[in-house]
């Protein structure tokens, strides 16, 4: 009995507990709602700064708040703070809990995209925007002006892409022309001297010691003598070649002068015709 009668104190204090926490939210989400209401009325007199400072304080009392967070987007967007008014709105996005506030916050979040010219970005937002609230002609119409903007995006990237590649193309090209005649400069370097300069060295080689021009006839001379030297030695025993032809020579003579001795006694022992008398 003791037992059970713990277990009940517990249970109704679990419950008071969860009870006060309950009631403590509501009056926190109460005094958000306040400090929203009057941060639209300073927003609608254009009074941003204050606007800005009650927003601020209903996002501390309820940071889950997406109403607050979603107004101060707003006023940032308003000013033209847009790095500051996308921060918040995704902040709503994320906290958001009905299709409404969702509808709301990637709207507006589309149309910050859109003056920041992130045409692709504000395409998706938009998107997801009519996801939560297919109805919605604004949001329909941003949508197609987004994708358009996109595209024309995309077409000035790809052609200042291709730009580009054809300056990088060029580069190359230009680089290997140089490349090229650098190569044909080093071996213009490495290329023989001129025929001139050649000419001039077999001049030189053509002159004696005390640089006078040589003498042709005494180098045929030499060679004259170079041939005699080079003709064989006869070996003992055997004639040589002008031996030969001295030899052949005197055998003609002698040859010659039986031939005429022989001529001369026909002709003394011939008789001679005369003419017969009539």
């Amino acid at each position: 009995m003791k037992h059970i009668l713990i277990i009940i104190l517990a249970f109704f204090s679990l419950s008071s507990f969860a009870q006060d926490k309950e009631e403590e939210e509501l009056l926190a989400q109460k005094k958000a709602n306040d400090l929203v209401y009057d941060a639209n009325i300073l927003a609608d007199n254009e009074d941003y700064v204050s606007a800005e400072m009650e927003y601020r304080k209903a996002i501390s009392e309820q940071p889950n708040y997406a109403v607050g967070a979603y107004n101060l987007g707003s006023s940032y967007y308003k000013k033209g703070i847009f790095d500051e008014a996308l921060y918040r709105l995704k902040q709503t996005a994320k906290y958001a809990t009905t299709k409404d506030e969702k509808y709301r916050a990637f709207h507006n979040i589309g149309n910050v995209l859109m003056e920041d010219k992130q045409c692709k970005e504000a395409a998706e937002a938009f998107k997801n925007a009519l996801r939560n609230n297919p109805t919605d002609n604004e949001t329909r119409y941003n949508y197609a002006l987004a994708k358009e903007c996109a595209a024309q995006q995309q077409e000035q990237q790809d052609q200042e892409d291709k730009q580009d590649e054809n300056k990088e193309d060029q580069k190359d090209q230009e680089q290997d022309k140089e490349d090229k005649k650098d190569q044909e400069d080093e071996n213009k370097d490495e290329e023989p001297k001129d025929d001139g300069e050649k000419d001039k060295k077999e001049g030189e080689d053509q002159k004696d010691e005390e640089g006078n021009p040589k003498d042709e006839k005494e180098d045929e001379g030499k060679g004259g003598e170079d041939e005699k030297k080079e003709q064989p030695k006869p070996q003992p025993g055997q004639l040589s070649p002008q031996q030969v032809k001295n030899l052949l020579e005197a055998m003609n003579d002698q040859e010659q002068k039986v031939q005429d001795k022989m001529n001369a006694q026909k002709t003394k022992g011939a008789k001679v015709q005369t003419e017969k008398d009539w």
